[in-house]
């Protein structure tokens, strides 16, 4: 296999975090030797979670075997999703704000079975609850689930919508999330043109606050891993909170 020089679209400061907890797990289980010190194991796992490039590719590419590969960037995934902001943390952050932004987004995955089809996206993939602030920045993002459950079930699933309520947080999200009742506002239903001129009114400045949310998504996206998952669903949940730890790590 041919190897080359190539550029990583991150900072040191990625690279400085991912490199001191990395050497953190080594000292708690009282590793010594190893075929990539700290700081390139942690540069291993960058790239791949950054550009998702399969394993033999990066075991090339760093001069180790594919398994050994395997086994680095799975403990450093393990070890950033760790510290990953859970719902209570993320809660807490969000009472300090007017409001919260609440969407799924669906990460498209390799596996065709049904569970995982999106009728909504027309597409195989896990569906991925995100809570931002009111200025689109990311504060949580939840367990991945089977593609196939709507957005509204899926917050009722891991209990964003009763933590909401129970914290007063009023929470602005889509028409996925009618019926959710609590503090959560979704715009009036009904066709465009059947909504009075005050709905429509109504829908428009839904949709202004709203659109927030996007760029906080596609910040998540921006870990090119996520855009096509090839591995098992088990492994999706770890790398979306190591994701969301190094997007924090560098904008807190």
């Amino acid at each position: 296999m041919l190897v080359y020089p190539s550029g990583l679209d991150l900072t040191s400061s990625h690279l400085r975090f991912l490199t001191a907890r990395l050497r953190e797990r080594r000292r708690a289980i009282g590793s010594r030797w190893r075929r990539l010190n700290a700081g390139r194991q942690a540069l291993l796992a960058l790239a791949h979670l950054r550009h998702g490039h399969p394993y033999a590719q990066l075991a090339a590419g760093f001069g180790i075997g594919t398994t050994t590969a395997y086994r680095y960037i799975t403990e450093a995934v393990d070890v950033l999703a760790a510290l990953a902001p859970s719902l209570a943390e993320a809660v807490r952050a969000a009472s300090a704000k007017a409001f919260v932004l609440l969407d799924g987004t669906l990460l498209p995955t390799d596996r065709p079975d049904r569970p995982f089809y999106s009728g909504k996206h027309k597409k195989h993939g896990m569906n991925v609850q995100i809570l931002t602030d009111p200025a689109g920045r990311l504060l949580w993002a939840s367990p991945a689930l089977p593609g196939a459950i709507h957005d509204v079930r899926a917050a009722r699933e891991h209990g964003i919508i009763n933590a909401l309520a129970e914290a007063g947080i009023k929470c602005w999200a889509d028409k996925g999330y009618r019926g959710a009742a609590g503090t959560v506002h979704v715009p009036i239903w009904g066709r465009w043109d059947k909504l009075s001129a005050g709905q429509q009114a109504v829908n428009r400045s839904h949709a202004k606050i709203r659109a927030q949310v996007e760029p906080a998504i596609a910040a998540l996206k921006t870990w090119r891993l996520l855009r096509k998952l090839r591995c098992s669903t088990t492994r999706i949940t770890p790398l979306v909170q190591a994701a969301l730890t190094l997007h924090l790590t560098t904008t807190n």
